[in-house]
């Protein structure tokens, strides 16, 4: 090591980009095991435990476990809590790779099964389901990609009067800095970090966040034996994302509240869903909740698809692709591409009851007036009764 570290210490902490560390002697191997110290990547590392630390403290939890994608985080949470023949009710629509990973390993391979309630519904109608063999309720608020609500303070209390039950929640849509499950009594709240968290389109990762230190000691043995935790340099990428966050989501959040309101009121526009809007069936519930309403919009146009297909493509400065949460602006058809192509069944389609022309904006940082230009060249292009 540097003797000159002594004198000074780095203000950003360095990426430990090592798989395995050698220790002195086997009684220092032994108390590094005892102590949760480093000895391995695959059991954790000193950059990732900054990110997951600063995580941890945002969410108000007892203890954060990193993974590679916010798909591993949830499927972690899944295998283990859940075994075969257990139950899980949970709401519909669900970000489409949550689906993907019940229909094709959940339902068919373990056994699990599936009750399926409306996003954003009284929380009630989850007790109604609830069996002798439930083990998770599972919800995401705001949804993906409708934006409904799910009362927190309900959900949690609501998991807390059900001994053996466990409350789950993907807060991606909203973040840490937007919302804390965890305060409202929920027992497990995970992130896609390549989202709000990472903010800048540039790393793949997740979080998993729990309220007891049982629940997060069986998440972190599960991510241990699966293999999949976040690596070092991701974790340094997420770390200095967390460290901006709330700047960001307070830009994101003005920039959305002002193109909301300027999308309700053009001609061509049916209907917009986001929660700071009074007009949002649920905003009362979202106020109460979110300390402000993050950059996912959702609206519907008075068009054909065809003509909502030429609508994404006309726009200048925001960017045609997949996922959310960066500082550059992003749109999509939910229809065609998150919400379209990995939907199968004929229950799941029905459920799901998007209109075809939904479109999905990630609102960025940029300038709000120049995105709002650039909407309303793309938008005017569309004919009125087209």
């Amino acid at each position: 090591m540097d003797d000159r570290l002594k004198y000074s210490t780095p203000i950003m902490p360095p990426i430990y980009q090592a798989s395995t560390y050698y220790v002195k002697s086997m009684d220092t191997f032994e108390e590094l095991i005892n102590k949760d110290g480093y000895f391995y990547l695959r059991h954790g590392c000193p950059t990732s435990r900054v990110a997951e630390d600063a995580i941890k403290e945002l969410e108000g939890g007892v203890g954060t476990c990193a993974f590679s994608s916010g798909m591993a985080a949830v499927s972690t949470i899944f295998m283990a809590f859940l075994k075969p023949g257990d139950h899980m009710v949970m709401n519909y629509p669900v970000y489409s790779g949550v689906d993907n990973f019940i229909r094709k390993f959940l339902v068919p391979k373990m056994q699990i099964e599936i009750t399926r309630v409306p996003a954003g519904c009284d929380v009630e109608m989850y007790r109604k389901h609830v069996k002798e063999n439930t083990k998770i309720l599972y919800g995401e608020t705001p949804c993906n990609p409708i934006l409904t609500i799910l009362d927190l303070d309900a959900f949690g209390k609501l998991g807390q009067s059900l001994p053996g039950v466990i409350t789950v929640v993907d807060s991606t849509f909203g973040g840490p800095y937007v919302q804390q499950p965890i305060k409202h009594g929920v027992d497990i709240c995970f992130n896609s970090c390549t989202k709000y968290l990472g903010g800048h389109s540039d790393l793949l990762g997740g979080c998993a966040t729990t309220r007891t230190k049982e629940l997060y000691d069986v998440i972190q043995d599960m991510s241990i034996t699966a293999g999949n935790r976040l690596n070092p340099f991701d974790a340094s990428l997420l770390y200095r994302g967390v460290l901006t966050l709330g700047v960001r989501m307070e830009k994101h959040s003005q920039n959305a509240l002002g193109l909301a309101k300027f999308l309700e009121n053009h001609p061509i526009v049916n209907q917009v869903w986001y929660p700071g809007l009074p007009s949002h069936p649920q905003h009362d519930t979202a106020k109460k909740q979110m300390k402000v309403y993050a950059g996912m919009i959702a609206f519907d146009m008075k068009c054909s698809l065809e003509c909502a297909k030429s609508f994404v493509e006309n726009l200048k400065v925001i960017k045609l692709a997949v996922s959310l949460g960066g500082v550059r602006s992003l749109i999509e058809l939910a229809s065609l591409m998150t919400h379209g192509p990995w939907i199968s069944g004929e229950e799941c389609v029905a459920m799901n009851n998007l209109p075809e022309t939904l479109v999905r904006l990630s609102v960025g940082i940029e300038d709000m007036d120049v995105l709002m230009e650039d909407l309303k060249q793309a938008l005017d292009k569309i004919p009125v009764a087209s």
